[in-house]
C-alpha cells in the first residue's frame, strides 16, 4: 500500500495551521487583554468543556497511550485505565472544592487565592511551581510530537530537529499571539473533533483490514491479554497495582486541571459558576470513554503487527505513527496526521497562553498596572515569544535525554512540581492558620528534595514498595507538613494574624 510521502505530509500540516490562523483571525478583531486572559468570561460551557477533551488528551495520549497497551516487559495491557477511573475523583474535587472559591474571588489567576489567604510569598512561589511544572510538561509533549515529525517527515526531507520544533512553535505563536484563550476555546473544539475522528477511523480500518466486525473486532480485543484492566495480585509493589493507580489518577487529575492555570483558565471563561461545575463534570466522564478508545485502539494495533508478522519499532511511541504513515492507507496517513497535530496543539497553545497569562499576572502585575492598555498587550506579546523560546530549549533538551515512553516522563514531572502546589492549596482550604509567609518558598523547595530521596529509597525501606506516582501525595503531605510547623512557630510568638501582613 502507497504511504504518504514527506512533502505531502509537509502540505498537510500547513494546510492545517493555515486553518487554525484563519479562526485565529476571526475570534481575535478587537481584543485585548481581558479576552486575552479571560475570553471576557462569556464563553458556552459545552464548547470549554468539548474543547478541553483535547487539551486533557494531548499528543502524548494519541501516540503514547496506545503504544503503552503491548509495551514489551511492562504489562501495561489497560492498566492506564484505572488511573483515568481515578481522575473522576479529582474532577469532582474540582467542581464542588476549588471552582467555588477560584468563582468566589473573580480570579484571573487562581494563584491569586494563595496571596489572600497565605501572603505574597506563597501566592509567588505557587506561581512559580505552576510555570515551572507546565514549561516543562508542555515541552515533554510538544518534544513527543517533534520527534515523530522528525523520525517519519522532515528528516526524511533533510530538515534538521531544531529546525523543525522552531517551525512548529512558530505557527503556534503565529495563531495564539493575539485572541488569547478566546481563540484557544474555538480551536479546541475544532481539534478535538479531528482527534477523536482519526482514532474513530482508524479503528474502523483497522478492523476492516483485518476481516472483522466492530462486534468481531471489540470481542477480540477484550478476549484478549492486552484488554486487562485491573491488577490486584502482585499487590502495592506492581507498578499497575489499582488502589496505586486510582490514588494516582485522583491526584493527577486535582493538580494538573485543578491547581494548573492553563486548565482552570478555560474554566474561568464559562459565564458562571453552575456552568463551570457542567463543564467539569462533564469532561471527567468524557474522558472515560474517550481513554477507552485509545486504549482500545493500542490493543488492535498490536493484534494488527501480530496477525500481518510487522515488526515492531523501537520505541513503543512510534508504533501508531509507523503504522498509520507507512502500513495504512494514504487518506487514513492524512487523518493521522491531522489528527496528530490537532493533539498536540490543543495542548500546547493554551500551554503557552496560561504561561504568558500568569507571568503577566502574577508577576508583572499587569492587571494593577496604570500603564495604558498599548504598553500592557505590548509586555504580553513579548512575555508570549519568550515562552516560545524557553519551550524551544526546553524541547532540545529533552531531546538529548529521551529513553522511555513520554507519557511516564509527564506524569514523573508533575510528581515533583505539583507537589508543593498540592501542599500550598491544601493548607490553605483545609486549615485556617496562618504561616511565616516569608519561609513558605523554602519549604517548597525541600519538600521535592525529599520526596526524591524517599522514592529512591522506598523499595529498600518498606519491603519491595514503590511510590510510583504516588510520590505526588507523598510530596504535597511533606510540604503541607512544613507550612504546619512553620504555623505553629508564628502562633506560639503570638502573630496569628493575616497571612499577607505576617512577618517575623
Amino acid at each position: 500500500m502507497q504511504a504518504l510521502t514527506p512533502t505531502t505530509i509537509v502540505l498537510i500540516i500547513l494546510a492545517y495551521f493555515a486553518m487554525l490562523i484563519g479562526v485565529s483571525l476571526w475570534t481575535s478583531r478587537g481584543a485585548d487583554n481581558a479576552s486575552f486572559f479571560k475570553a471576557n468570561q462569556n464563553a458556552s460551557w459545552w464548547m470549554v468543556s468539548f474543547g478541553m477533551i483535547g487539551a486533557s488528551l494531548s499528543g502524548v495520549t494519541f501516540i503514547s497511550v496506545p503504544g503503552l497497551v503491548g509495551q514489551t516487559g511492562a504489562n501495561q495491557a489497560f492498566s492506564y485505565l484505572q488511573m483515568v477511573l481515578g481522575y473522576v475523583i479529582g474532577y469532582f474535587t474540582i467542581a464542588f472544592v476549588l471552582l467555588p472559591i477560584y468563582y468566589r474571588y473573580n480570579l484571573t489567576s487562581i494563584y491569586g487565592y494563595l496571596e489572600k489567604r497565605l501572603g505574597v510569598i506563597s501566592y509567588k512561589t505557587g506561581a512559580g511551581f505552576f510555570i515551572l511544572s507546565r514549561l516543562l510538561g508542555s515541552s515533554l509533549r510538544l518534544f513527543l510530537v517533534s520527534i515523530v515529525i522528525d523520525q517519519f517527515v522532515t528528516s526524511k526531507l533533510g530538515i534538521p530537529f531544531s529546525v523543525t520544533v522552531l517551525s512548529t512553535l512558530a505557527l503556534v505563536w503565529l495563531y495564539t499571539r493575539v485572541g488569547g484563550i478566546k481563540t484557544i476555546i474555538v480551536t479546541d473544539v475544532v481539534q478535538t473533533v479531528a482527534m477523536l475522528g482519526g482514532v474513530v477511523l482508524s479503528i474502523l480500518f483497522i478492523g476492516q483490514s483485518m476481516e472483522l466486525s466492530v462486534g468481531e473486532m471489540l470481542t477480540k480485543v477484550y478476549m484478549s491479554d492486552l484488554s486487562k484492566t485491573f491488577f490486584f495480585s502482585e499487590g502495592w509493589s506492581d507498578p499497575n497495582n489499582f488502589f496505586k493507580q486510582f490514588t494516582s489518577g485522583a491526584l493527577i487529575a486535582l493538580v494538573m486541571t485543578g491547581l494548573d492555570q492553563d486548565m482552570m483558565q478555560k474554566n474561568l471563561t464559562c459565564k458562571t459558576l453552575g456552568d463551570a461545575q457542567k463543564n467539569i463534570l462533564t469532561l471527567s466522564v468524557s474522558l472515560i470513554f474517550s481513554n477507552i478508545l485509545f486504549l482500545t485502539l493500542g490493543a488492535l494495533l498490536y493484534l494488527y503487527v501480530g496477525q500481518f508478522a510487522i515488526e515492531l519499532p523501537e520505541k513503543s511511541d512510534y508504533l501508531f505513527p509507523m503504522l498509520a504513515l507507512e502500513y495504512f492507507s494514504p487518506s487514513l496517513g492524512i487523518l493521522f496526521v491531522i489528527g496528530l497535530i490537532a493533539a498536540a496543539y490543543s495542548s500546547a497553545d493554551s500551554a503557552l497562553t496560561s504561561l504568558t497569562t500568569s507571568f503577566c499576572v502574577d508577576f508583572l502585575d499587569i492587571e494593577k498596572s496604570v500603564q495604558s492598555e498599548t504598553v500592557k498587550i505590548k509586555t504580553r506579546k513579548i512575555v508570549h515569544i519568550s515562552f516560545v523560546i524557553l519551550t524551544y530549549l526546553a524541547i532540545l533538551f529533552f531531546e538529548a535525554m529521551n529513553d522511555d515512553a513520554v507519557i511516564n516522563g509527564i506524569f514523573t514531572v508533575a510528581s515533583y512540581t505539583y507537589g508543593p502546589l498540592l501542599g500550598l492549596f491544601g493548607f490553605s482550604i483545609l486549615t485556617k492558620r496562618q504561616i511565616n509567609d516569608r519561609l513558605s518558598w523554602f519549604i517548597c523547595i525541600l519538600s521535592p528534595i525529599l520526596a526524591y530521596y524517599i522514592n529512591e529509597h522506598s523499595a529498600e525501606w518498606f519491603g519491595g514498595f514503590k511510590l510510583g506516582y504516588l510520590i505526588l501525595l507523598v510530596n504535597g503531605l511533606l510540604t503541607f507538613i512544613g507550612l504546619y510547623i512553620l504555623s505553629i512557630n508564628v502562633a506560639q510568638n503570638g502573630h496569628e494574624t493575616d497571612g499577607a501582613k505576617l512577618q517575623v
